[in-house]
C-alpha cells in the first residue's frame, strides 16, 4: 500500500505519514488517529483569539502540544524506531524532530496555518514565510521560535557550514523518504534487520519512483 503511494506521486502528508506507520502496525486506526489530531486542533481553535498573526497562533498550538498534551523530544531514546511512527507518537507523545514536525504540521492544516515542512541539516524544523521575514519553530525543543540567523547558529554549533537553501521547505516526498531513512538507520540499530532494509527499499522506491517521473 505505501509502495503505491510513492509510486502514485500524490503526496500528500497525513497520508503518507499514516500509511508509513502501516507498514509497521497493518492494524493500526487511521480513524483514531486523526480523531487525536482533530481534538487537539479543536483545542488550539478555542484558545485563538481572531484576528490573531500566523505567529501568535503558533505560541497557541505550542501551549497546547507542549504542555497540555505534553509532547516532547524523546532525548533519552533517540534510535527508538516508535518515535517515528505517527501513531504511536501520537499515543506515547514522544518523538524525534521529524515526527514532532508532521504532528505539528497536521494539527496547523487544521487550523489553515500556512507552515511549510524544513529538513535543515541534521534536524527538522516548521517554516512560515508568509509574515514578512520567514520565521521557523523547533518542536523538538518545545516549540521554539527561531529567525533565519539562530537556526544558521544552530547549524554552526554542529559543526555544519549553513547554506540559504536550508531554509527552503521541504517537499512532501523528501519528508516522507527523510522518515524512512531514520527508519531504516534506527532499525538496523535495534538490530532489526528486516524492517532496516524495508525502510531502506523504500528510501530506494522514492529515488526511483522521483528519476522516472523526471526523465518522463
Amino acid at each position: 500500500e505505501f509502495r503505491l503511494f510513492i509510486r502514485s506521486l500524490n503526496y500528500e502528508l497525513e497520508s503518507g505519514a499514516l500509511l508509513l506507520a502501516r507498514t509497521v502496525s497493518p492494524h493500526l486506526d487511521i480513524g483514531a488517529c486523526c480523531s487525536a489530531l482533530d481534538e487537539i486542533a479543536a483545542r488550539c481553535r478555542e484558545l485563538i483569539a481572531e484576528p490573531s498573526t500566523t505567529r501568535e497562533k503558533c505560541r497557541v498550538v505550542n501551549r497546547v502540544l507542549f504542555h497540555e498534551w505534553s509532547f516532547h523530544g524523546n532525548v533519552e531514546h533517540y534510535t527508538d524506531p516508535l518515535n517515528s511512527l505517527l501513531d504511536r507518537v501520537l499515543e506515547r507523545r514522544s518523538g524525534i524532530p521529524i515526527s514532532l514536525s508532521i504532528i505539528y504540521l497536521l494539527v496547523a492544516e487544521r487550523l489553515e496555518l500556512e507552515l511549510e515542512p524544513v529538513g535543515v541539516p541534521g534536524h527538522f524544523l516548521v517554516g512560515c514565510y508568509t509574515e514578512g521575514e520567514p520565521f521557523f519553530i523547533d518542536p523538538f525543543d518545545g516549540g521554539l521560535f527561531r529567525d533565519a540567523d539562530e537556526v544558521f547558529d544552530l547549524l554552526r554549533t554542529r559543526q555544519i557550514e549553513p547554506k540559504i537553501s536550508d531554509l527552503a521547505p521541504t517537499p512532501v516526498r523528501e519528508v516522507l523518504a527523510r522518515a524512512c531513512r531514520n527508519l531504516a538507520h534506527h532499525y538496523a540499530a535495534a538490530g532489526d534487520e528486516p524492517h532496516a532494509r524495508l525502510f531502506a527499499s523504500f528510501v530506494d522506491e522514492f529515488d526511483s519512483t522521483y528519476e522516472r517521473n523526471m526523465q518522463a
